[in-house]
């Protein structure tokens, strides 16, 4: 329920209202500045066919951004439900015990359970895209005493933006647009009551804490952060739909459509896509099947429809509860680093879906690359460049990925790996930033990229008859791998530099003298330390593209010293995501990363041991 604090907030404005709400248009706009949600989401989900352009999150026991009709594009901050019984009334995200289940193990098909803390009520939610066209279908099941009303409440943020959108009622449903996007709610049974207000001003939600029901019966809110509110009924079952279109009777078309559907015939073709999809990946033990298979699963739900091969990084915005939207500007992290596309392609191809690499290599190439040969720091799925900065890394991955494909053929190299290959030679080694995207030096993992880039280019190179070109790059490779440990081990370092030990790499050095004690700005709240006291796992990387053998001394004694160095930091409460000393991390308290976000630290930490671990065969865990 509403603290007493806020409700004293909310009445100043009830005052001023007309007496019944009765007014059709929304006083109050635009409205609270819009935000978006927390990053630490706890699923997602889409269909696999190629004709449903919607993607969905949960996270916090509610649905949060749904992305249309691409997946660099927002259009739903939260739909959540409420619950009154005419003296009180609870919100999911902010009353509610919560709990998530995944209701298949073929698919990503989850149910979400909440329920009041004196276990009066519940609301069970499963959630499926459609198919068939661009809609999210919700069975909900409401379980409660005579009395309880449940209520709908949707928080639209079209276009990336939470300003700007228009909501009204059309043909029995809750509408929003703006411009060439608009969204549909929708339910069935029908709604009984519904309003569209500006949030914090005359919003469905601020009603039902003040009055416990729907008092404010606006049907329109003209060009703000619009937020709508619907009365769904007592106890029973209801299918609720949120369709998208080019405009309101496109979005109403869909949700009407997929509300034509029974909700178990569109979860079974759901399903029977994610089933068909799992087919085409490789056999593991059973021990890991499930794990391995849900994986696959959240890597190819973060391939785009239209773009093809388009993998964004997540879909989320991070530390999104402080993220302003009142522009539609923020990209968060729904938008396509080459890194991270690499990663998700290579790793779709292990797991047996190598035709997805290959359109991950072919997005790259046409779209992503530029005309100089290099790679934008991230950009939207269109190619347009987000952030300006260089990664060295970045401009490395795909000539690799091209490489592992065997996309060796004239086109591929004379017009993507040649020009790649040509700016990593006149702008390596030093990168502008690493892949923590904060500061510049010699990196142990962008070297190890740009190394590796180098070498599997020169081989394209020698299979196109470039015998010129590839000795060039060989020998560039050769020259950055001898200075690897003069670049970037320390040996007067403070962390264990003791008699007879052989150094450790160090995360970045400034100046290719790794003992000269540099004062690192790491940026982001993390500090100002001496470059030899800063370390992370990038150096791993020499191993998993072959540049240093799993046994190198200083490989193994630098992993002693960053497991030891990392389980300190945790023990003593500082949590970061993958490096020590660095505000990137999703903090639990204070910082850059203020909220309730946690980190993924101890999976992190495990997934780079193994990468050291599986050369030397040391673990006798197979896939």
């Amino acid at each position: 329920m509403l603290p007493r604090k806020r409700l004293l907030t909310v009445v100043v404005f009830a005052l001023s209202l007309t007496a019944h709400g009765s007014a059709q248009n929304a006083p109050g706009g635009p409205g609270a500045i819009p935000t978006w949600t927390a990053g630490s989401k706890d699923a997602v989900g889409t269909a696999t066919a190629t004709q449903s352009h919607v993607w969905f999150t949960l996270e916090g026991g509610i649905l949060t951004e749904v992305y249309y009709p691409r997946l660099d594009t927002a259009n739903l901050r939260t739909l959540e439900f409420a619950v009154s019984d005419g003296k009180a009334t609870w919100a999911e995200s902010k009353d509610m015990r919560h709990s998530l289940e995944r209701v298949n193990s073929d698919a990503l098909l989850y149910r979400q359970t909440s329920s009041d803390p004196g276990g009066k009520f519940k609301i069970e939610k499963t959630y499926v895209g459609d198919p068939q066209r661009d809609a999210v279908l919700i069975d909900v099941m409401f379980t409660a005493p005579a009395g309880y009303e449940l209520y709908v409440l949707a928080d639209p943020s079209l276009k990336n933006s939470g300003y700007g959108d228009t909501g009204f009622t059309q043909d029995g449903a809750l509408v929003t647009q703006k411009e060439d996007v608009a969204c549909a709610l929708m339910s069935a049974p029908g709604f009984s009551e519904a309003s569209s207000g500006f949030v914090g001003k005359s919003d469905g939600y601020t009603d039902l804490l003040l009055h416990h029901k729907l008092t404010w019966k606006y049907e329109r809110a003209e060009k703000g952060n619009v937020f709508q509110a619907a009365k769904l009924g007592g106890a029973g079952r209801y299918t609720v739909a949120l369709g998208f279109g080019a405009d309101a009777a496109a979005a109403v078309d869909a949700a009407k459509k997929s509300l034509g559907r029974k909700f178990a015939e569109v979860t079974s073709e759901y399903v029977a896509g994610w089933k068909e999809y799992g087919k085409g990946l490789r056999r593991v033990d059973a021990r890991y099947e499930n794990e391995f298979q849900l994986a696959a699963m959240v890597l190819k739900a973060h391939e785009d429809k239209t773009y093809r091969g388009a993998m964004i990084a997540s879909m989320t915005i991070p530390w999104g509860f402080a993220a302003k939207s009142d522009t539609a500007g923020v990209g968060g992290y729904h938008l396509v680093w080459a890194r991270d596309l690499y990663e998700v392609a290579t790793g779709l191809m292990a797991a047996g879906d190598r035709a997805a690499a290959d359109r991950a290599l072919t997005y790259l190439y046409t779209v992503q690359q530029k005309p100089d040969g290099g790679f934008p720091q991230n950009s939207w799925l269109d190619g347009r460049a987000y952030w300006p900065a260089l990664q060295m890394d970045e401009q490395s991955y795909p000539m690799i990925l091209a490489w592992q494909l065997g996309r060796t053929d004239a086109e591929t190299w004379t017009k993507h790996v040649r020009p790649e290959a040509e700016f990593v030679m006149s702008h390596g080694p030093v990168t502008q930033q690493e892949r923590w995207e904060e500061i510049g030096g010699y990196s142990p993992s962008t070297i190890a990229a740009e190394i590796a880039g180098l070498v599997c280019a020169s081989d394209i190179a020698r299979k196109n008859g470039a015998t010129e070109d590839a000795e060039r790059y060989m020998k560039t490779a050769d020259d950055w791998a001898a200075h690897i440990e003069s670049w970037m081990v320390t040996t007067t370092g403070h962390l264990g530099n003791g008699p007879g030990e052989p150094g450790y790499y160090i995360r970045i050095d400034n100046n290719a003298d790794p003992n000269d004690g540099f004062k690192l700005d790491v940026r982001n709240g993390g500090g100002v330390w001496d470059e030899r006291d800063v370390v992370d796992a990038g150096f791993l990387e020499f191993v998993r593209l072959g540049i240093r053998p799993a046994n190198d001394p200083i490989i193994r004694h630098s992993v002693r010293l960053w497991t030891a160095r990392f389980a300190w930091r945790r023990r003593m409460g500082r949590r970061f995501t993958g490096t020590v000393m660095t505000g990137m991390g999703r903090r639990i308290l204070g910082g850059h990363g203020r909220g309730k976000e946690s980190d993924g630290s101890g999976r992190f930490l495990r997934g780079s041991a193994a990468s050291m671990k599986l050369p030397r065969g040391t673990t006798r865990r197979r896939i």
